[in-house]
């Protein structure tokens, strides 16, 4: 009896589903994207250090960054991401005139980004310092060794908590709901609303999630390994000096 009805509403209610599947790999694709951006100017900055000869105004600048970037990390990183979308939601309703979407693409990738910061700063920390001295005993400056040398290595370090995180955001898209935004979660409390099948619709929605970040999790081990692969085998010439760190950090 419990099977087929649940065969019965996902034969009626398919659609729905779909929908709310499209827009949860929507707002999750979309917000890692623009968090992990987020997460590497904000890790990134946090974790370089000014040149010798910077400026007074430079260091005065990169103190206020970090004050405001520590604040920023504490405040998403602290609160539920629940209250941040209502809050962010209703406070710029009025001003941006936004969608659900669109917020709840903001919302995500701002929390996103909290997380990604640490992450990226780890990663950069977990670098041998050795990698950019040598850079700069090449020639280059603070600035060029972390965005050339530095951060794709530390990317590249961190790439299996970085697709963690992305996981994290299929699930907790859920909480989404509260702003009206037609994800998987919104769509089978409609269903389960109008039907009274509450244990079978929540069932069903179970195993979507199941099968979607299992799904992610196999592509993302296969994107893993290509990318280590791909690192690995790349040929080496003296000529460029940055291919003098390729394959070195993080082994």
């Amino acid at each position: 009896m419990f099977l087929a009805n649940v065969f019965d509403l996902l034969r009626r209610y398919s659609s729905s589903l779909l929908l709310g599947v499209r827009t949860t790999l929507t707002v999750a694709l979309t917000g890692t994207f623009f968090g992990l951006g987020i997460g590497m100017i904000i890790g990134g900055g946090r974790a370089a250090k000014p040149d010798r000869n910077a400026s007074f105004s430079f260091r005065l600048f990169k103190r206020l960054f970090d004050i405001l970037s520590g604040i920023y990390i504490t405040l998403f990183r602290g609160t539920p991401m629940m209250v941040q979308a209502a809050f962010i939601y209703y406070a710029f309703l009025n001003i941006f005139h936004w969608t659900s979407l669109t917020a709840s693409i903001v919302v995500i990738s701002i929390n996103t980004g909290a997380y990604m910061s640490e992450i990226i700063r780890a990663g950069i920390q977990a670098v041998d310092p050795g990698q950019g001295e040598a850079a700069r005993s090449l020639g280059f400056s603070n600035a060029q060794a972390m965005k050339d040398i530095i951060l794709p290595q530390a990317v590249r370090n961190v790439f299996p908590t970085i697709g963690n995180e992305f996981i994290v955001n299929i699930k907790d898209s859920s909480v989404l709901m509260i702003i009206s935004i037609t994800e998987l979660m919104f769509q089978s409390k409609s269903i389960a609303g109008s039907t009274f099948r509450f244990t079978e619709v929540y069932f069903i929605e179970a195993m979507i999630y199941l099968l979607l970040t299992c799904i992610a999790s196999f592509l993302l081990n296969l994107l893993e390994k290509r990318l280590n692969q791909t690192v690995t085998s790349l040929p080496q010439s003296d000529s460029d000096p940055k291919s003098l760190f390729i394959g070195k950090g993080g082994q």
